[in-house]
This record gives C-alpha cells, structure tokens and sequence, in this order.
C-alpha cells in the first residue's frame, strides 16, 4: 500500500454519479434496488460500459483533485451498493424476485434463493484492475456483507436465515481474497444491516462477518450505518450494534457521526480499531468549512488517537449534486490538513 499520511481521508465507497450517465431523480426517488434496475441507466446498453469507465474515471479525478488519500471508483458501475454483487451469485433468481422489508418496513423485490449461494467468478476484480489503472494512490473496493445480503433477500432453499448469511460468506470470502491479490490496499464489506436488524445480528451476525474475512490477509473495514440520508431522513442518537464488533477480525469501522451527531463515548468499546469517522453531513448539499470538519473530527481524540482515525464522509454520497460532492471532499481534507498541523507541529 502507498504510505498514508497521518489522518487519511477517503470515500466510504460512493462518489456522485452523473445526471447524464443515471437517472438520478429517479434514483433518489425510491430506496435503493436489491434487484437489477436497469431503467436507472441514461445510456443505450451497448455504450453503457464505456459511459461507466468515463464516469469512474472523472470520480477518479475529482478524488485525486480533491486531495483524498485513498481512492475508490465511486461505485459508478452500481445501481446500489449490494445489488451489483448479490445480483451477479449463482443460486439467486434475479427475474422472479422475492419480497423482504428494507430498513424502513417497507416491502421491496429482492433476489429470491433458489439454490446454493455461490460465486463461480470474480465480480468486482475488473472493476478495481480499472482503478488500480489510473490512480497511483491506494485504493479501496467495497463489498456488500453477508448479513447484509441475507436481509436482503427471499430465502426459498435455506432452513434458516443464518445458513443463508454463512453461504453468502463463503462466496464474499473468495471476492475478497481475490480482491487482495489483484491489488486492493483496503476491502471494505457494507453492513448497514447490523444497525438495522441489531437481534439477528447477535444471533448470527457477526458470525457470518468473521466467516467472510475468515484467512484474508490485507486491511480490512466493515461499514455500519443508519441509512442514506437522502432517504432515511430520521436519525437515531447512536447505535444499537457496534460494541459487539470489537472481537470481529476486521481492522477498521466505519461509522457515521456528522448527521447524527453521535456520541463518540461508543468508541471505547472500539479502542482495538481503526475508524472511519464520518465526519461530512449529506442531508444537506451546503458545504461544511474545513474548521467545522476538523471539530467534528477532534471529538473522536477523547476517545482514540489521531493514529486509529480516518476521516470519510457519512454514508450515500450518491445522491448529492457533483459540485458540492466535490467541495465537500475539499472541506475534508482542508480539515486533515489542519488538524495535521496542530498535532505535528509542521
């Protein structure tokens, strides 16, 4: 991995994508699609994966210009965060789709499973052998959990849902050390589930989380969060489920703070951690000032050293307009670069 200065800034995983590559009002008018959305897409399928490499190539730029320090390809080539995983495993039924309550208790089409879960290729490794291309900066690829992708799901093969979330580690296991060989600095798995669903995840949870990463060798980070904001527009005050995480095998949280205004007291459960403090509010498109990101930031330092903190943006930076994206982005690292200097004196 290229060296990481001291308070690395990144992406969760999502960057802005084009109004003239994705419907985004239609986007942004519905809650994320566990099946394919193909009406999502503005482009003819046939140019549609050219429009997608130019797409990741500006989120590429707008990363690098913005001074983050390490790069991920925006999710351009998704119509969510997880369908463009789940949808690509064998033993889902992708064309008669299930129904499942999403966060919110609504019901939503999702893969219905018809047989065994199964990986029988690589999916995301293209996408990274595209980012690892044209960026000299580490790199991080995101990858849908297991218990995540079991809640989002109609279970028709499995006894139960807990073998449904360890059939789904096994096939996020073999991505994931794929995705270390093909040069990924950092695999991070998205769990916003674990908040959501916090009974089952104690149940069997973070069992199916350690099964994933079971044997990887490489940084890994999980992703739990309260939902997009530009959707989810209630905030509770903290987390039902993040402690437990402290005995998971995983080398850094991601968690959001900025909206929410959350209680960093939860991070002394978490000492043994990195984390992925999200330290930029999407519910709004006005653009924080790099001394309002610092503060948010400094609160973590009560808690945890400045060694064990990078600063990400909450979570669903899909859905804000691409200039205040990007300024937000410039806020953040503004912010690392201050707060680098009171602490090393440069």
């Amino acid at each position: 991995m290229p060296a990481l200065p001291l308070l690395p800034t990144s992406l969760v995983g999502s960057y802005a994508q084009p109004d003239w590559l994705i419907d985004r009002a239609n986007l942004a008018g519905r809650f994320p699609p566990r099946v394919r959305a193909r009406e999502l897409w503005r482009v003819d399928p046939e140019l549609l994966g050219q429009a997608q490499d130019d797409a990741t190539l500006l989120a590429i730029r707008a990363q690098e210009e913005a001074g983050l320090d390490l790069v991920t390809d925006g999710e351009m080539r998704r119509e969510s965060y997880s369908n463009h995983f789940a949808t690509a495993l064998d033993g889902v039924d992708v064309d008669n789709p299930g129904t499942a309550l999403d966060r919110s208790g609504h019901p939503n089409p999702v893969p219905r499973i018809t047989g065994p879960i199964r990986r029988s290729r690589p999916i995301e490794v293209q996408d990274l052998d595209f980012l690892r291309a044209h960026t000299d900066r580490a790199v991080k690829m995101t990858v849908p959990g297991p218990f995540t992708m079991s809640q989002q799901a109609q279970n028709d093969h499995y006894p139960d849902a807990e073998a449904a979330a360890m059939a789904y580690a096994a096939a996020v296991n073999a991505e994931i050390r794929d995705l270390f060989a093909a040069g990924a600095d950092v695999v991070q798995l998205d769990e916003p589930y674990l908040q959501a669903r916090p009974e089952a995840a104690r149940a069997y949870g973070v069992a199916a989380l350690s099964a994933a990463l079971d044997g990887v060798t490489g940084t890994t980070a999980v992703h739990v969060c309260f939902g997009y904001a530009a959707i989810i527009h209630e905030r509770p005050s903290g987390y039902t489920f993040l402690p437990e995480l402290a005995g998971c095998p995983v080398d850094q949280i991601s968690i959001e703070t900025a909206q929410s205004g959350l209680d960093l007291g939860v991070l002394a459960d978490l000492t043994g951690k990195t984390i992925i403090l999200g330290v930029i509010d999407l519910s709004t498109s006005d653009v924080e000032t790099a001394e309002l990101v610092a503060e948010r930031t400094r609160r973590a330092f009560d808690w945890l050293p400045p060694e064990q903190v990078v600063l990400a943006p909450d979570c669903g930076m899909k859905y804000l307009p691409r200039p205040a994206a990007e300024q937000k982005m410039r806020a953040m690292s503004g912010a690392a670069a201050l707060l680098r200097a009171e602490l090393t004196g440069a």
